[in-house]
This record gives C-alpha cells, sequence and structure tokens, in this order.
C-alpha cells in the first residue's frame, strides 16, 4: 500500500489521478488532498478518500472546509503553509505535484526536503528554480518521476539506456488549435476557441498554453532539468496526431519512443507504480487504423513563445521564472479578454527585456523574480511605460 499527498486534486491531472487511485484501492491510499478554489469538487473528493489532512487556497474556503468536516477528524489547512503540510504529511510515501503554475514550487520542494517521492505533474517547479530542485532531489536521494507525457515518454525511452550514448531528444507537440490558422488570423483568436484542444482534455491555462506552443517551452526548460541535456540537444517537432509523445534520438542513430493514446492517465499511473505497470481499462491503440504519422518543424516566429523559452534557458539564472510569471499573468489577461492572442508573447517579451537577470541561487531569489514579474506585468497591462 502505498500512501498518497495529491497537491491539485481538483486540476485535471489530480481528478485523473484520483480515477485510478479509486480504480486501485489495495495499492493506494490518499492521506492528503490540497486544491485551490473549486471546494464542492473537494468535499466530494473527501468524502470518497477520508484523507488525514487538507488544504485549500483562501482562509475562507477553510472555514468553510472545516465548518463542514468538524465530525470528520480531517486537519484542514489553508495557503502556503497548508500546501506544505500536506506535502509534508509523515504519513505519505509519495507526493503527486499537480498544482498549476508558480504556485507549486514551495510545496514541491518542502515536499522534496521531507524525502517524499514525487510524480511531478507541475513543469513551472523546475522552469523556475530546476538547478535548486535538482540539487535537493540527489541531496535526498529521492524519486522525480515526470508525469508529463512528453517527459514521462523520455523517461520511459531512456529507461536500461546510457544516458552519455543520447545524441538529442525530441519533445513531440500536437501544435495546439491553431496550427494550421493564418497568421493573419491570430488577432481574432478568441478565449473559447483557444480552449478548444484538438487531441487532450487540458485546465484553461495549460490549454492556453498549448495553443501558444508556451507550454512546449517550458517542457524545453524541464525536460533540460530532468534529464541532463543541454538545450542545443532538446527539439520540437508538430505532431498532430498526438500518438507518438516523444522520442530520444542516441548516436547510433536509433530512435526510441513511448506511443499512446492522448490519455493522461497513462502517464499518470506509470509515475504511481514505476518500475511496475498498471493494468489499466484503456482502449488499445490501433495503429492499423492510422492512414498516418506526420511530423514537422515548428515556426518559432508563428509561435513566439517557444522562442522566448530557449532563449531564456539560454541566458538562465532568473529570467526563466520572469518569463514563466510574465506568461502567467498574459494568459490570465487574456482569459478575461483584456489582452488580445498576439498580445501574449508581446508582453512576456517586453517583460523579459526589462529584467536584470540575477542568479537563481535560493528559493527566495527566484519567488523575488517572481514577484517583480508579475507586477511589471501588471503595470504594463494597466498602462504603464518602461
Amino acid at each position: 500500500m502505498k500512501n498518497i499527498s495529491l497537491l491539485g486534486s481538483t486540476g485535471s491531472i489530480g481528478v485523473s489521478t484520483l480515477e485510478i487511485i479509486k480504480s486501485f484501492p489495495h495499492h493506494y491510499r490518499v492521506v492528503a488532498l490540497a486544491a485551490g478554489k473549486n471546494v464542492d469538487l473537494l468535499l466530494q473528493q473527501i468524502e470518497v478518500f477520508q484523507p488525514e489532512v487538507v488544504a485549500v487556497v483562501a482562509e475562507e474556503d477553510a472555514d468553510y472546509l472545516a465548518s463542514k468536516l468538524h465530525d470528520h477528524g480531517i486537519e484542514v489547512g489553508f495557503g502556503v503553509a497548508g500546501m506544505i503540510r500536506c506535502a509534508t504529511l509523515a504519513a505519505a510515501d509519495m507526493v503527486v505535484a499537480a498544482i498549476v503554475g508558480a504556485a507549486g514550487l514551495e510545496p514541491t520542494l518542502a515536499a522534496i526536503q521531507a524525502g517524499k517521492d514525487v510524480a511531478l505533474a507541475n513543469k513551472e517547479t523546475l522552469v523556475m528554480a530546476g538547478g535548486l530542485i535538482m540539487a535537493e532531489v540527489r541531496r535526498q536521494g529521492i524519486k522525480l518521476i515526470p508525469v508529463d507525457s512528453e517527459h514521462s515518454a523520455i523517461f520511459q525511452s531512456l529507461s536500461g539506456q546510457r544516458h552519455t550514448d543520447v545524441r538529442r531528444l525530441i519533445l513531440t507537440a500536437s501544435g495546439g488549435p491553431f496550427r494550421d490558422l493564418e497568421r493573419e488570423k491570430f488577432g481574432e483568436i478568441t478565449p473559447s476557441s483557444a480552449l478548444a484542444h484538438p487531441n487532450w482534455a487540458m485546465g484553461r491555462k495549460i490549454s492556453i498554453d498549448s495553443a501558444t506552443m508556451m507550454n512546449k517551452g517550458l517542457e524545453v526548460i524541464e525536460a533540460h532539468w530532468l534529464f541532463g541535456i543541454p538545450a542545443e540537444q532538446i527539439a520540437v517537432h508538430i505532431h498532430p496526431e498526438s500518438i507518438v509523445h516523444s522520442l530520444v534520438e542516441y548516436h547510433d542513430g536509433a530512435l526510441l519512443a513511448q506511443l499512446g493514446i492522448p490519455d493522461m492517465k497513462t502517464p499518470i499511473a506509470y509515475a504511481l507504480s514505476w518500475p511496475e505497470r498498471l493494468p489499466l481499462e484503456q482502449p488499445p491503440l490501433d495503429l492499423c487504423a492510422m492512414s498516418r504519422l506526420t511530423f514537422s518543424h515548428p515556426d518559432r516566429e508563428r509561435f513566439p513563445c517557444l522562442r522566448l523559452a530557449y532563449e531564456a534557458l539560454a541566458e538562465g539564472g532568473t529570467l526563466p521564472a520572469v518569463m514563466n510569471a510574465a506568461n502567467e499573468i498574459a494568459v490570465e489577461a487574456f482569459l478575461a479578454n483584456r489582452l488580445d492572442f498576439v498580445g501574449i508573447p508581446v508582453l512576456i517579451e517586453q517583460v523579459m527585456k526589462r529584467h536584470q537577470i540575477q542568479a537563481a541561487s535560493s528559493v527566495d531569489s527566484v519567488l523575488q523574480a517572481d514577484d517583480w514579474s508579475r507586477n511589471e506585468a501588471k503595470r504594463m497591462l494597466s498602462g504603464g511605460q518602461a
């Protein structure tokens, strides 16, 4: 029996994780749940899984939960402290880090420092503070297993191989809903159309990141830290069918790939059960029914967020954290109809250019850069000038 603390239980990854856990009650037990603002769904999850500890973002939501759970003997927390409490709970064997965005950094780091194995679905943790995180992973000797389908595919394709034999990693991308849209029509893109991903069911923020290809840029940075591969050896290929989830190319020319239907339950289950595999009731991948699998190079002028991510990784220091924070503000503004789609990369690049890069020598330095970037992006959105 493996005890699981789930951070981000009401998001798409969290919901899928709980569906898997419910299907294997003799393998897993939920000991902690942390969520954002969807208190109603969290209450349903608490009723089913009966965790020891729960946490939410806002104090008023925690008070409401406590009033509902006063006879259940469940500890209720809120804010960063509440998330960290869930992440470091003594009973937890593994923490599933599925909080979206920069909010996942501190709880994920706390879990690692507490010696917990981590199933990582929060790519921003490594984008913001990859060097610090991986140093702590090595120091604590814990397992950090990727949940993103692309990084899970690479993780599986590296299994049993020598990392010194790797020529490059190839991350695949669907290209999002606008891969074939004429560039002159990008100004007409609405939030509803950007949220309509052709292949994957994802949360709102990640769906927009997929549409701008910032999601793939964040994944390039994550792959760099997870696998210790330089940026120039990490490629992105557009693969509209979303069947090949990523590939590893070796020095002898061999390509190892992981294929599967576009469903996050497979990489989630693998992270939970590694090195074993769970017998999921998933439809089989029918290769014979496919007419073709296609690949192409991404256009970094068409999708400048991918270019910005490579630039942030090359510069290093606090710039990736600044880029990530500016992107979160830009996406929020777009979803609120305060910024058009083509304005997302423009805002991010302007904030990046204004930043004086510092060494990402501590979590505090990273969080300070994150805070500066958010304030700068908000100032620019409100009409402020440099």
